[in-house]
């Protein structure tokens, strides 16, 4: 069956405009070429597919038939092929600070064995850009609320407390996870690792200072407005001088995912998630 891609595409165009020359303006062809096309795909395929008069066009039902299938099969075909076009480039969200070393080493591995260059995007958000669309796989230390993502366990990390320098808790070497009750909790809502429900039932702190992404949540702690809790990655890679970062005596560790689609089309993402989990392995060596 002689029928080429370029045909219905043709036959696309006319179908969804009911008009020969709106889709040959849409396709940037003459209207003779297009009419070629189509009288082509129906000869192929042995079917009439469009009635048309000099006013009128329309769809035979063998056309709509052609129509309901053949748009979504194309529209496959297209993002499958935009992935491909995209190889070279995967890109991978977070909110904020990426856990070291893991994402250096497993960026770095992954980059030399598929020469797929990886794009770090800052996407404040819960999934990190997933949701959005905006990058192909993303870590983040919540999981999110929303189902429409496939989430994959990394590692833990130790808790850290965050107080301001002015804050009487400075001067202490470390706080016990049962007593933050006493204090208000300064909490990133969107991608923040820690909040009340983290605390066994009567154990929370009761007063909770929201903000909306990193760097919010880190002023507010300068700021004194309240106690943060963190990864430990933090103290080891945020310098503010308003703040001071203790151990956390008794607290449950945060996990790290990493989430993405799962109508994922990236053609490496595969081999990035293998990259991944092989550097979270050697990490617990």
């Amino acid at each position: 069956m002689d029928v080429e891609l370029r045909h219905l595409r043709a036959f696309l165009a006319v179908a969804r405009n009911l008009s020969f020359t709106q889709a040959a303006r849409e396709l940037s062809v003459s209207q003779p070429c297009l009419t070629r096309s189509i009288q082509r795909l129906e000869s192929s395929l042995g079917s009439r597919l469009l009635d048309r008069t000099s006013r009128i066009v329309s769809l035979t039902p063998t056309g709509q038939y052609l129509l309901d299938h053949t748009q979504r099969l194309l529209a496959m075909l297209d993002s499958t092929l935009n992935a491909v076009r995209n190889s070279g480039t995967l890109r991978l969200g977070f909110s904020w600070l990426l856990p070291d070393p893991w994402a250096q080493q497993a960026i770095a591995d992954f980059e030399s064995s598929t020469s797929c260059q990886v794009e770090l995007l800052r996407r404040d958000t819960p999934t990190a850009g997933i949701e959005l669309g905006e990058v192909d796989v993303a870590v983040v230390r919540r999981i999110p609320m929303t189902k429409d993502v496939v989430v994959i366990p990394l590692f833990e990390e130790p808790r850290v407390a965050a107080v301001s320098i002015t804050s009487p808790l400075a001067r202490r070497r470390s706080l016990n996870w049962r007593e933050f009750k006493d204090w208000p909790l300064v909490v990133n809502t969107v991608s923040g690792s820690t909040r009340p429900d983290d605390w066994e039932e009567g154990g929370a702190p009761e007063q909770v200072v929201t903000c909306g992404n990193y760097d919010e949540w880190l002023e507010l702690v300068a700021a004194n407005r309240g106690v943060g809790v963190a990864p430990s990655s933090t103290s080891r890679r945020s310098h503010h001088s308003g703040v001071r970062f203790l151990s956390i005596k008794s607290a449950p560790p945060i996990c790290v995912y990493l989430v993405h689609s799962p109508n994922a089309q990236h053609p490496l993402l595969g081999a990035f998630l293998e990259s991944a989990m092989v550097n979270t392995r050697q990490g617990m060596e």
